[in-house]
């Protein structure tokens, strides 16, 4: 499997041979340390566990969990595998994992946290229209308006209404690898990717 733990740098654009303008977004890839391996003997399921940046001041269980690896990564996730899938025998605990592991073309798919809204209206969160300024408008502009009938006198889960915005995990899937320089640690990914600047982005190998 081909993953990695990132952060995202921003966006920027590059132009192919063809001449056509492409939007990519850059991810920081230092090299991240494999600190577990889960088998289905051992867990019931199989995944490798990925360590990501060093903390400066990891806590007893950190250190206790990662003495195998002689590093205590600040952040680590889980990159699970298919069942009975046959794991690489190139992994192993402590070895690294670097921006080499992907090549450019590759198709990934890009996991991040979205940017938090807040609390927003229901314009703003669920692109509804808002009502006539004039003839009768009566101020309620931006209002939501009617949310239902009277029977059955309560409201139904899921009605779009307005609440709190962003802030959610989102899956962006079948990006391309634009750019791999494996010297400076960045990776290049065609189009947009969820989060603000220096949030935390995985990214794997699309199934």
């Amino acid at each position: 499997m081909k993953a990695l733990i990132t952060r995202k740098l921003g966006m920027t654009s590059t132009i192919g041979d063809d001449g056509v303008l492409s939007a990519v977004t850059l991810l920081s890839a230092s090299p991240c340390v494999i600190t577990q391996m889960k088998t289905d003997e051992t867990d019931g399921y199989q995944s490798i566990q990925v360590g990501f940046e060093e903390a400066k001041k990891p806590n007893k269980a950190q250190v206790g969990h990662n003495k195998s690896v002689k590093t205590s990564p600040k952040i680590v996730r889980e990159f699970r595998y298919a069942e009975n899938a046959e794991l690489p025998e190139d992994l192993k605990v402590g070895s690294e994992l670097t921006a080499e592991v992907f090549s450019v073309g590759d198709v990934v798919d890009v996991v991040g946290t979205s940017k938090g809204k807040g609390y927003a209206g229901t314009i703003k969160r669920h692109n509804f229209h808002r009502q006539r300024k004039t003839h009768g408008g009566k101020g309620n502009t931006r209002k939501v308006g009617s949310i239902g009938s009277m029977y059955p006198q309560k409201i139904f889960k899921g009605k779009k209404m307005a609440g709190r915005m962003g802030g959610d995990r989102v899956t962006v899937k079948n990006l391309k690898i634009a750019i791999v320089d494996a010297e400076k640690g960045i990776l290049a990914v065609t189009g947009a990717v969820p989060g603000p600047k220096q949030s935390i982005v995985m990214i794997k190998e699309a199934k």
